[in-house]
């Protein structure tokens, strides 16, 4: 690509370049100066979703992404990425939905990607079909490395079942992340009731069990592959959060306070596992608390220390 000149060409007045500056600084925020115009949405001043074709999913799948305050200002400048995963049941939108993410990392130079993990919200290899993991650790980065100048150097955080696919990631993806944090996460797929909790958020959908990694006793193995707490050794390196609640005690609807209750165990598990390998970890363990948004807003805040050092963004 050749250089454009120092100075205005003769001729050319300094409005006319402004405006045409002004244009290209646009037209890099949304993308049409990579062709990706027709696939993005502009959602407000620094938030778009953008569907990104998929041969990991066979079709295109959407993504949210919060910008940098100073993206079509600053063409030149390259931005950490912190991915956040939805759980169960959601969606992408679920982060600036429950949470004031986009006010909360305004004036922080990063780019916040939020990318589909399906209705089931496991990003993982589905042994029935779609391949949610390459689609977030390899598809995603490639189009924000290529489309909106993404460095190399990523972060990546979960709710419930999204929390399963931070550390899952991290742990499958050695140095693929500089920070991954769970908030209520799925972190023993193999630990006692463990199974059945997943097998119920898939047969919630509507599909077959054995469709995500088949049966946990039969396919042990592809269970163990894909279990955070067994790939724990991938984890070494890369700063970690992780908080859970007992979900003990409570009004109101006992069912979040239920859930996390059933995920104690896993989560405490994963936790010495950590400690048992000299890996070190933030925890969180607390009493009370339930399985949703109202709990794992404030999880972020806390944790978010944790992910800017290793983003370095201002904390």
């Amino acid at each position: 690509m050749s250089h454009l000149p120092q100075q205005p060409a003769a001729g050319v007045s300094r409005r006319t370049v402004t405006r045409a500056a002004a244009a290209v600084g646009l037209a890099a925020l949304f993308g049409a100066a990579t062709g990706t115009a027709r696939a993005a949405t502009r959602l407000g001043p620094r938030t778009l979703d953008v569907s990104v074709p998929s041969a990991a999913l066979g079709r295109s799948a959407p993504v949210r992404l919060i910008l940098p305050s100073d993206f079509g200002t600053r063409p030149e400048k390259k931005y950490p990425v912190l991915y956040l995963l939805h759980g169960a049941h959601d969606d992408y939108t679920s982060w600036t939905r429950e949470t004031d993410i986009e006010a909360f990392t305004a004036g922080r130079d990063l780019i916040v990607a939020m990318p589909d993990a399906g209705p089931t919200g496991i990003p993982s290899v589905w042994r029935g079909g779609p391949d949610y993991e390459t689609f977030q650790v390899k598809e995603v980065p490639a189009l924000l490395a290529r489309d909106y100048r993404a460095s190399g150097t990523r972060a990546v955080a979960g709710v419930s079942t999204g929390g399963y696919g931070a550390m899952a990631h991290a742990a499958r993806h050695p140095g693929a992340f500089t920070a991954a944090a769970s908030y209520s996460g799925v972190l023993d797929t193999t630990a006692p009731g463990v199974p059945v909790i997943m097998d119920a958020i898939v047969a919630r959908e509507n599909l077959p069990a054995a469709s995500l990694w088949g049966n946990p006793v039969f396919n042990l193995l592809t269970w163990r592959d894909f279990n955070p707490r067994a790939r724990a050794t991938g984890l070494r390196g890369t700063a970690l959060y992780v908080s859970q609640g007992s979900g003990v005690g409570g009004g109101g609807d006992p069912l979040p306070g239920i859930l996390e209750s059933a995920l104690w165990p896993s989560a405490q598990g994963f936790a010495r596992t950590l400690a048992l390998m000299g890996i070190p970890a933030t925890t969180h363990f607390y009493g009370g608390g339930g399985h949703d948004w109202a709990h794992w807003k404030p999880e972020f805040t806390a944790s978010w220390p944790v992910l800017a050092r290793a983003l370095g963004v201002p904390e």
